[in-house]
């Protein structure tokens, strides 16, 4: 008796399928992007150079112990509150002469900054801090950095520092983007970000 042939099978849509395979997947799969805190380093120096001389009333501290609990110029203080003292600290506009601050709405204390722009935030975390409180002690500081800024380009140039950032990153604007990135620069040299962070405390 005869052998009989085995079918062939019919392999030439396989590459095809295989194809639209990866097609759904390259589609459909979402990946995720690690989201970091943006922080301008300062230019790497090749010698060593004295640091700056501070005034103690330019200078306002936060603590984070590793039990989360926060202490701002080492009085404890709950997260809720913190935006508004860093505000009031940036906005306090203290000094006098070239230190005067002449848009600054605060109370002029002499024992807090004189102006903005030699204002600095300085943060000491813990080793033992939750990343958590990490991450909602800097938005709430970078948050009155903004609330600032947001005030001010308001008053300068009728709109938000918040909408003219979103409006220059957002890639459909069909605006002038020089022109809104030299506003943007012109309200970050107004109220410079000065947010210093220490070693973290063991």
């Amino acid at each position: 008796m005869a052998k009989r042939d085995a079918p062939e099978v019919n392999a030439g849509s396989m590459a095809d399928i295989a194809f639209l395979l990866l097609i759904f997947f390259l589609v459909t799969t979402t990946i995720e992007t690690d989201s970091g805190i943006s922080r301008k380093l300062p230019p790497w120096q090749e010698e060593e150079q004295e640091p700056p001389n501070i005034k103690q009333r330019n200078l306002f501290i936060v603590e984070v112990n590793s039990n989360n609990e926060l202490l701002v110029e080492e009085e404890a203080m709950d997260i809720s509150n913190l935006r508004e003292a860093a505000f009031e600290f940036l906005d306090n506009g203290g000094g006098v002469g070239d230190e005067a601050c002449d848009f600054c709405q605060g109370a002029a204390d002499d024992e807090s900054s004189v102006n903005p722009q030699k204002a600095i935030i300085s943060l000491v975390n813990n080793r033992g801090t939750e990343y958590g409180t990490y991450i909602a002690v800097q938005n709430e500081l970078v948050a009155a950095y903004n609330q600032l800024r947001n005030r001010e380009a308001e008053r300068i140039f009728g709109v938000t520092y918040t909408e003219m950032e979103n409006a220059y990153n957002d890639p459909n604007y069909n605006g002038d983007k020089e022109a809104l990135k030299e506003k943007i620069g012109a309200i970050k040299d107004l109220i410079p970000q000065k947010l210093s962070e220490a070693e973290p405390k063991s």
